[in-house]
């Protein structure tokens, strides 16, 4: 399975337009996705497929993800027979609401691999979790493993998930708290990276609401974001990545703490601040997403 680092951005691209998956690989998000399920008409589902195949070949340098129609569909089986390919990093498969979903996606994909002679297990998957029951089993869904494992992380869908619980999304955000807490807590349980966040389509002109709802996200345990536009990447980059003030408290608490843990101690005081273990523990991994881990 191949290596994806920590995600601050990933980029929702139409797949019936060609033209924007070019510019998409052209900015600074960590993953593009290549959409093939809200963003496509149904009339258009199928004759797209050729020209998105086309484009992960031609950028298969960069990191791309396929969101492939649901499970129910009728059209999953020929998204992934035309686009599940060597050069894809992975897929991202919308409205999983059960564990046995990752178990039913991961069995196409074990037909695909074979059928093209492609290592079991290549490709990685992202469920979104996007209506109230995928909310009420979040840690089912992200606990269930596989043979070979394929779950890199889950996705939160706030406007399905609006749309299914009859509510609407706001710039505060607040109807959405419970949802967001109870993915990150689950994926935390479960071991696996954090989640990515649902994309902010309120208003995609207001960058200032934009930051604060990353800002409420990271708060709450995601890495990332999904994005919708180009402009809200550098944003959500920047609310995603350690802070250089954090980066260099973090990288005193590593070297203080080790020099510590040598003399014997495992409690100790940086910048009056009490450091053991689950400190020393998160300033590494924000040292290891800044790229400079000790």
């Amino acid at each position: 399975m191949e290596e994806i680092e920590f995600i601050r951005t990933a980029l929702f691209v139409p797949g019936n337009r060609p033209d924007r998956i070019d510019k998409a690989v052209d900015t600074a998000a960590d993953v593009i996705i290549i959409d093939l399920e809200d963003a496509v008409p149904h009339a258009l589902k199928k004759e797209i497929r050729p020209g998105v195949r086309k484009k992960i070949i031609q950028h298969k340098n960069r990191k791309l993800f396929v969101r492939v129609n649901a499970l129910d569909s009728g059209y999953i089986r020929g998204d992934l027979d035309e686009t599940a390919l060597e050069e894809l990093s992975g897929l991202v498969v919308p409205k999983v609401e059960t564990a046995e979903h990752i178990q039913e996606i991961h069995r196409l994909l074990l037909e695909v691999e074979q059928k093209k002679g492609i290592q079991p297990g290549r490709f990685q998957i992202v469920p979104l979790i996007e209506t109230a029951l995928g909310i009420e089993n979040a840690f089912q869904i992200v606990s269930e493993r596989t043979e070979p494992e394929r779950l890199l992380t889950a996705a939160f869908g706030a406007a399905d998930f609006a749309l299914d619980m009859g509510i609407e999304i706001t710039k505060s955000g607040e109807e959405l708290s419970y949802s967001r807490a109870r993915l990150a807590v689950a994926c935390r349980a479960a071991k696996i990276d954090p989640p990515l966040d649902t994309p902010f389509m309120i208003d995609l002109k207001d960058l200032h609401a934009l930051e604060e709802d990353a800002q409420r996200a990271r708060q709450l345990g995601f890495q990332g974001k999904l994005c919708v536009h180009p402009n809200q990447i550098e944003i959500c980059n920047r609310i995603f990545s350690p802070t250089g003030e954090e980066i260099a408290f973090a990288k005193k608490v590593v070297e203080a703490f080790n020099q510590a843990e040598a003399d014997g101690l495992a409690a100790i005081q940086v910048e009056d601040k009490l450091i053991d273990y689950p400190m020393v523990e998160h300033a590494k991994r924000i040292l290891k997403i800044a790229g400079k881990e000790l």
